[in-house]
């Protein structure tokens, strides 16, 4: 607990951040949304005859009018983006940073096994991921609850579990990365993360690469089939959550033998 503690203490500047930076952002826009409910149909209109930047993001599937739909694409591109890089830096420099900031030799001094070094920074990791995401989950609530509009409760809450999930699954596989690296490796995570992203994109928008959605979190976070479909789709959820468990493995095993400098 000591090494979970230590880290929640070190990070907790960079998740304040993060958090209210998300938040704001959601927040401002659920909060333009009573000044564009009136012109939300004809966007929708426009959106959905422009091919494939329509397919792309789903905005075929979803009106505009409503305010879930609205929130789907606005307020789910930010919290997808936003916190999908936020999990990937945190998972990436999880086990890297001990030997980029030379405090590695420090830690394994002590009376803890590697492997507890491992779970209780995983561990912190998964906690920050969750707190960042139920503090954005009620500033999303407390916003719609504002501009007076009904909370579309389940729609809502799949939207956030959905992109909480991501978080997870970028963290996990960027965490088993950071076991690989030596020294500074957000430029990584971002870039896992961005990779993925637009695979997904990829995947919408070409009917033969469809199958690609599998092999990204966000195949499983899509905002319209969400809405559309009231339910995740867990087949995905599943393949996504073993490539995570997989790569965490990874991490145990590497950091394990490694020549730690």
């Amino acid at each position: 607990m000591t090494l979970i503690k230590h880290e929640l203490r070190q990070g907790w500047k960079s998740l304040a951040i993060w958090t209210l930076s998300i938040g704001f952002f959601i927040v401002i826009c659920v909060m333009m949304y009573p000044e564009m409910e009136g012109e939300m149909e004809e966007v929708s209109e426009m959106f959905s005859s422009m091919g494939a930047f329509t397919a792309a993001f789903g905005m075929d599937k979803l009106n505009f009018g409503t305010l879930i739909g609205f929130y789907a694409i606005e307020c789910g591109n930010i919290l997808g983006i936003g916190g999908a890089f936020f999990a990937a830096i945190l998972g990436i420099t999880a086990l890297a940073k001990e030997e980029k900031e030379r405090t590695a030799e420090f830690l394994l001094s002590h009376p803890v096994s590697r492997n507890k070094v491992i779970t209780e920074k995983l561990i912190a990791v998964f906690l920050q991921i969750v707190i960042m995401n139920v503090l954005v989950y009620l500033m999303s609530i407390a916003s719609i609850a504002g501009i007076g509009e009904e909370i579309s409760w389940e729609e809502l809450g799949l939207l956030h579990l959905a992109y909480f999930l991501v978080q997870i699954v970028l963290a996990g596989i960027c965490f088993g990365i950071s076991a690989f690296i030596r020294g500074n490796g957000i430029g990584a995570g971002i870039g896992l993360a961005t990779v993925m992203y637009f695979i997904n994109i990829v995947a919408n928008i070409t009917e033969s690469a469809k199958d690609l959605k599998y092999l990204t979190p966000f195949g499983f976070a899509e905002g319209a089939d969400i809405i559309t479909n009231v339910d995740l789709e867990w087949k995905m959820v599943a393949i996504n959550m073993v490539f995570a468990f997989i790569a965490v493995g990874m991490a145990y095993w590497k950091y394990a033998k490694k020549d730690i400098r």
